[in-house]
């Protein structure tokens, strides 16, 4: 959705601008660097590169282009993602073995659809820029959302190179949790979903109401130093703190830290995307997953807020300030800053996680034809995050959006928010 009153010139700029933030993004690279996959959850960086790519050539010149052929027919299948209404496509936990086209050959073919894609949208009329604006921005908004799982993916290839390369960004200066503050937030019947003019994606809407309690959010998230705590008091060993499949993962997985944690001679260590360092206490903790979360709030005597409550009491308290996000090139959380009577890092720093299963809003319905798979099709066993993180790109965030992964994913830059009153998890 979005009423953006694009012109050409407006368009072609904005796709400027995103089409060469993943170019900075993916520079300081090797193409081996670009060629890895690490794990299935990871992409190499060269197919974000292409994928991003394929979604114009294929949503936008496959239907308005006059004359279209794709750039290379192997590619419609190398670089679709999940949509199956476009055909088939190769396998997810095998792109790394894709070791041609090449970073070079992929920047070949990003450079092929830049100028067909400025070409097309130069010579559209009035109407037909105002039918595929909408297209074109969503084109956008996907290509943000892989500028962040970029760097997330190679912060994960990194991290098991013997050598520990440093992306960029730059430590934080070491310091300690500053005490936790409490913010009261009303309950009542409230408006949840979209409302703004500018863009949203499909699964914020409809704007409905919900019913909350009156609730607590904490001020900031919880920090290594409280995590370390939670360790301490064998957060790790406990199955009276977790959740049934929670604590099988533990078990079968070996946690007992955040993800990226190590321990040495008694000392923990955390991998960044600017190295390796002692664990910093005053810094958020962060690559928990939804079962680590909900297991911590449980041994502080508090749960996790669920989406509606969250998105409420940012609406109510928190400035509409944008804080911790990619454009500040720390590429890892900070600490909170001082404490303000309100919500602090309710943007950036890490996407929270909720209580809340992402399910469709009621009257939510997909849009027509493969692009119409974008979000719904996800809407199971997966759970919501809300706020954005410090690898989201900057005017990427909004009250309203909904970020979602399975409840055991690690690999993404999440952390927590404690809530407390309101609704409690429901007991057995």
């Amino acid at each position: 959705m979005t009423s953006t009153p694009w012109t050409s010139t407006s368009l072609v700029a904005r796709f400027d601008e995103v089409r060469s933030h993943t170019e900075r993004l993916a520079a300081p690279l090797s193409p081996e660097d670009q060629t890895v996959q690490s794990m299935p959850d990871v992409s190499p960086t060269k197919w974000h590169r292409a994928h991003v790519t394929w979604f114009f050539e294929t949503f936008v010149l496959a239907d308005h282009e006059p004359a279209f052929a794709p750039f290379q027919d192997t590619y419609w299948f190398l670089f679709n993602s999940y949509y199956e209404a476009v055909g088939p496509r190769y396998a997810r936990a095998q792109r790394g073995v894709v070791s041609r086209p090449g970073a070079h050959d992929v920047g070949v073919y990003r450079a092929n659809v830049d100028d067909r894609m400025r070409d097309l949208v130069a010579g559209l009329d009035d109407g037909t820029l105002a039918k595929l604006s909408d297209t074109i921005e969503l084109g956008f908004h996907h290509e943000q959302q892989h500028q962040e799982l970029l760097l997330m993916d190679i912060k994960h290839v990194l991290s098991l190179n013997p050598l520990q390369p440093s992306y960029a960004g730059r430590p934080s200066v070491a310091s300690e949790p500053d005490r936790l503050g409490w913010v009261d937030v009303e309950g009542g019947l409230v408006e949840i979903g979209h409302r703004e003019a500018h863009f949203s994606f499909d699964n914020e809407l409809p704007l409905h109401q919900v019913f909350l309690e009156p609730f607590r959010l904490a001020d900031r998230l919880v920090t290594n130093g409280e995590w370390l705590e939670f360790m301490a008091d064998g957060g790790y060993r406990r199955a009276d703190l977790w959740l049934s499949d929670g604590w099988a993962r533990v078990n079968a997985e070996g946690w007992r830290a955040p993800f990226y944690w190590t321990e040495l001679d008694g000392v923990w260590f955390e991998h960044t995307l600017h190295g390796t360092f002692p664990v910093n206490p005053g810094l958020p903790v962060a690559h928990v997953s939804h079962y680590e979360a909900d297991a911590y709030a449980s041994w502080a005597g508090k749960r996790l807020p669920s989406e509606a409550e969250w998105e409420h009491g940012v609406r109510s308290i928190a400035p509409d300030v944008e804080g911790n996000l990619a454009d500040t090139e720390t590429f890892h959380p900070r600490a909170a800053g001082p404490a303000t009577g309100g919500l602090r890092q309710a943007f950036g720093d890490c996407w929270e996680w909720t209580s809340s299963a992402y399910l469709p809003y009621p009257g939510f319905h997909p849009a027509a034809g493969a692009i119409g798979e974008y979000n719904g099709k996800f809407m199971s066993n997966q759970m919501v995050l809300r706020g954005g993180c410090a690898l989201t790109p900057s005017g990427h965030t909004r009250a309203s959006y909904r970020n979602f992964f399975p409840p055991g994913a690690r690999w993404a830059l999440s952390g927590l928010r404690l809530a407390d009153g309101g609704a409690p998890r429901s007991a057995a």
